[in-house]
């Protein structure tokens, strides 16, 4: 016999059949799991340009964030190191063991503290970068894809890059503070966001030696150094082009991987093991109004966290050779001559150093990382949305 505070699994009603979103378990209310055509008829019901919904999923974003770079704070420090190729652990470089052996010298030099060097910065960045993202993700969506018949997998890449992008362009010194923070290795090295600051805004290149013109020549390459900018704001954004390109493979195919694989787990055939049985939807009493906001069915925590781990592993392999080539340039002024770089001279640099494999370095690292920090953001995300009601 049934118990009286269990759902009871019944068949797909109607498509027609107006639909609602069930909280609770209750005994005398039949309970389906939907597919994902009537997950997203209930998706559509929320106002998403309200200003009380665009806080709350900013907030939530911005939460999942720091919950996952938390996580993985140590791991990313020492991707950092490898990937600048950093005198000091260049030798761990290249060997699975490697990443601990790094964490833990870090450890037994710094502590603790060494490990989460710079994680201020990447929590102060982190939360607006993350909230912007899946804030900007939830309503460029919302109008790239208006229903159900122009959700395609081009259209949820681009909705996804287009949020990367959008995020990344008004956090990105704060990363280029984070990268020089934990590229610090020095036992008397005292880093301050005040000194990292101050350092970045008057690094300059190193000026050529002045070779005798005379003539209209002369007068140009007075006025071109004059133009030229020797330091200051354009420091922080020192490997933002690879930043964007990176953007759009690695933003694009995580929303794009998490989306599919999430509407593969609402299957029918997968829901009664993949989705929470207290978010399952029922038929509408008739006595209900019908302007009621809707909310998607939400995924049990291994399907929600290995969703947001294969999107996390898809969209590392897709950018990792940009984000290398991205770190390089941003600690540009912290090693060589301090001479900026551009993106083709940074990926002649690598690959004379190492060839193809320079591109990698690190990746293994990232694999270990990803895992972790995809499944909490989209994890924390979710459920934050849904204890928020949105």
């Amino acid at each position: 016999m049934e118990s009286r505070g269990s759902p009871r699994l019944l068949e797909e009603p109607p498509s027609s059949s107006p639909q609602r979103i069930y909280t609770r378990n209750d005994a005398a209310t039949p309970v389906t799991f939907p597919s994902p055509a009537a997950a997203s008829r209930d998706a559509k019901k929320v106002d998403k340009r309200s200003l009380d919904y665009l806080l709350r999923t900013g907030f939530a974003g911005g939460l999942a964030g720091c919950a996952a770079k938390t996580v993985v704070g140590p791991l990313d420090r020492v991707k950092i190191l490898f990937q600048a190729s950093n005198p000091q652990f260049a030798k761990y470089t290249g060997s699975w063991f490697g990443v601990f052996t790094a964490m833990k010298d870090i450890n037994k030099q710094a502590g603790l503290r060494g490990l989460f060097r710079g994680h201020s910065a990447t929590l102060l960045r982190v939360f607006p970068y993350a909230g912007i993202k899946f804030l900007a993700y939830e309503q460029i969506r919302a109008a790239v894809i208006p229903d159900k018949a122009h959700e395609t997998p081009i259209r949820r890449f681009v909705s996804g890059s287009l949020a990367g992008i959008t995020s990344v362009f008004f956090t990105y010194p704060l990363e280029v503070i984070r990268v020089r923070l934990a590229f610090e290795t020095k036992r008397d090295s005292r880093s301050s966001l005040a000194r990292i600051c101050r350092q970045i805004y008057h690094e300059q290149p190193p000026q050529p030696e002045p070779v005798p013109i005379q003539g209209p020549a002369a007068v140009a390459g007075s006025v071109a150094n004059q133009v030229a900018p020797k330091s200051g704001l354009v420091n922080f954004y020192r490997g933002f082009s690879p930043t964007l390109l990176g953007m759009l493979p690695y933003a694009g195919m995580s929303f794009l991987t998490h989306d599919t694989i999430g509407d593969f787990f609402r299957h029918p055939s997968l829901a009664p093991y993949t989705v929470l049985r207290s978010t399952a939807i029922a038929p509408v009493p008739p006595t209900e109004s019908k302007d009621r906001s809707y909310q998607r069915v939400q995924l049990n925590a291994a399907a929600e966290l290995t969703s947001g781990a294969m999107a996390g592993i898809v969209s590392q392999t897709a950018s990792y050779p940009l984000e290398v080539i991205r770190r390089r340039m941003q600690v540009g002024g912290a090693v060589g001559d301090g001479h900026r770089l551009s993106i083709a001279e940074t990926a002649r640099r690598i690959f004379a150093e190492r060839g193809w494999r320079g591109f990698f370095v690190g990746l293994s690292i990232g694999y270990v990382k990803v895992v972790p920090m995809a499944a909490t953001a989209f994890y924390v995300y979710e459920r934050t949305k849904w204890v928020l009601g949105v």
